[in-house]
């Protein structure tokens, strides 16, 4: 089998046009064409007037090494790679371990999902604790803070079966490096699960929130047949470490449950997510090793969806391979900090992203068919450490004040403080919407968001977007809404670990997992940190640690 890349063609072409591009660039005979299939297809649209497919092909040929041998120089042309995801260790390695206390992964967002569905399909029936609820129950809680204003710490779009993930556009896309095709076994996995097949090969899949529930479901039915066991509504609120067990360190022995049960465990994995705060406060008391990292803090701008796709996509706006046009912005302002776009949402809501009683923060979501009237993202400002000195939790005080501010701003009953564009750029409070009539809900209240941010950020935020204008022409509008805040880019701390065996730096047993842990930002990222980890957890019960 052999991988040819960068295969393009109009965008309206005919089935038949790509086995003549294919014999064509490989200078073949059609009857020495034996099939292919399509492995990743993009597209550009650099000229509006004018954009181009691009496809990476799996191509099967007659004398497949005759053919490679003629077109040695061509780099777009290479033997297929081996995507098939192996199992580290399995059977005979792991079947005398049995009886060692099962391993707990901590969370069920897509890092802990995969850290237990590859455990499990390798025999090890872990035990998956979840502080909140299961996804539905999950889904009906959160809709209800969005009509009703009421919060349920446990439950709402940052706690629950399926992690902060299920509540945003779904995007399965990511700029890790993935020598091993982990990618791929994610991929195949939410295909099993009832993805659309599409994600396989489109550059920028997504899947969807609705779609994204059911999917979370079957991978739980699929972990539990293999042996894995779930426990809802089961937050850990302490871990055992034997701090005797050697010079390098303490060694986990089990969890502490919010209802005083105890579990043993000698493997651990936290995959918490970005918001569980409590958590990380719990793991700092314990001597857990904990650093502060950088993050980013911003607002949420709305655009009308079809602004956005005419910008992009210029006549072939509306083409259904194209689908709702994305963007993706940066501009390293005056005063030395980068504002950049971030979890970009076509055809999507802004979303009441908050976790905590009194404190206010905005995500965005999308569902699949991205056919809501707005485009939103996130518009951010990049912080370091220097921003909040102090201990290694002192982003997720700043956090917590920005989200106090902006819940004060808003009204103090979580409607979201807003903004125009136009106003806010001309450092004037807003007092009615123009022609984009903002998503998020409960609702909007308009006001002066100067207030709402660092004056480091409110002034690059003020250069960066006139500026945009220059990238998408028109994106300075006037009447583009703005709501703030959104503090929930990434994690505030990691939770460092070693880079042999993934374990906590001065705990061993302990594996920190995902985007909580520092480690992953986005689903597909926190899905393949989620396998390496599984494979580490594995490795080390192989050899009896």
């Amino acid at each position: 089998m052999l991988r040819l890349n960068e295969v393009k063609l109009p965008l309206e072409h005919d089935e038949a046009a790509l086995s003549a591009a294919i014999l064509v660039r490989l200078g073949i005979a059609a009857a020495d064409l034996l099939g292919f299939t399509v492995f990743k297809r993009s597209y550009d649209a650099r000229k509006r007037s004018a954009v181009v497919l691009i496809y990476s092909l799996h191509v099967e040929v007659r004398n497949e090494a005759a053919v490679l041998a003629r077109l040695q120089h061509d780099i777009h042309l290479m033997p297929a790679p081996d995507t098939e995801y192996k199992f580290v260790a399995g059977g005979q390695q792991l079947a005398g371990h049995s009886e060692q206390p099962r391993p707990i992964v901590i969370g069920t967002g897509p890092c802990g999902l995969f850290v237990a569905l590859i455990l499990a399909q390798m025999g090890l029936r872990p035990i998956i604790l979840e502080r909140g609820k299961q996804v539905r129950e999950r889904t009906v809680d959160t809709f209800g803070f969005w009509r009703k204003r009421e919060l349920n710490p446990e439950s709402n779009v940052q706690f629950g079966e399926g992690g902060a993930g299920t509540f945003s556009d779904g995007k399965l896309y990511s700029q890790i490096k993935d020598p091993k095709h982990y990618g791929r076994k994610v991929l195949t996995e939410f295909v099993k699960a009832g993805a659309p097949e599409e994600i396989m090969y489109v550059s920028k899949p997504h899947i969807g929130t609705f779609r994204l529930v059911k999917m979370v479901e079957a991978m739980r039915a699929n972990i539990e047949q293999l042996g894995g066991e779930y426990r809802f509504e089961s937050k850990v609120v302490d871990i055992a470490i034997d701090n005797a067990a050697g010079p390098d360190g303490g060694q986990v022995r089990g969890v502490v449950l919010a209802s005083g049960e105890t579990i043993a465990s000698n493997h651990v994995v936290l995959a918490i997510g970005h918001s569980a705060r409590d958590t990380f406060e719990m793991l700092h008391r314990r001597g857990v090793y904990i650093e502060a990292k950088p993050f980013s803090i911003g607002f949420r701008v709305e655009h009308p969806q079809s602004l956005i796709d005419s910008c992009r996509f210029g006549p072939s706006a509306g083409h259904p391979i194209l689908g709702a046009a994305d963007y993706k912005l940066v501009h390293h302002a005056s005063n030395g900090r980068s504002v950049y776009s971030f979890c970009m949402c076509p055809g999507g809501t802004v979303v009441a992203a908050a976790s905590e009683p009194g404190r206010l923060v905005t995500n965005g979501m999308s569902q699949y068919s991205r056919n809501e009237r707005n485009a939103n993202s996130a518009i951010v400002v990049g912080i370091t450490p220097a921003d909040y000195p102090g201990d290694p939790l002192a982003g997720i005080a700043l956090q917590r004040e920005l989200e106090e501010r902006a819940f004060a701003l808003g009204g103090g009953n979580y409607d979201a403080p807003g903004q125009l564009v136009g106003d806010f750029v001309a450092g004037r409070a807003s007092t009615e919407f123009g022609s984009v009539v903002p998503s998020y809900k409960p609702a909007v209240h308009l006001t002066d968001l100067a207030s709402a941010l660092p004056e480091y950020a409110i002034t690059a935020l003020r250069e960066a977007f006139p500026a945009f204008n220059k990238q998408i022409k028109g994106y300075y509008k006037a009447d583009a809404v703005l709501t703030g805040v959104e503090t929930r880019t990434s994690s505030p701390i990691r939770i460092k670990r070693r880079d042999d065996n993934l374990q906590s730096l001065n705990t061993r047993g302990l594996f920190p997992a995902g985007e909580g842990a520092g480690y992953a930002g986005g689903i597909l990222s926190a899905a393949v940190d989620g396998i390496k980890v599984a494979e580490a957890v594995a490795l080390s019960i192989a050899a009896g640690k």
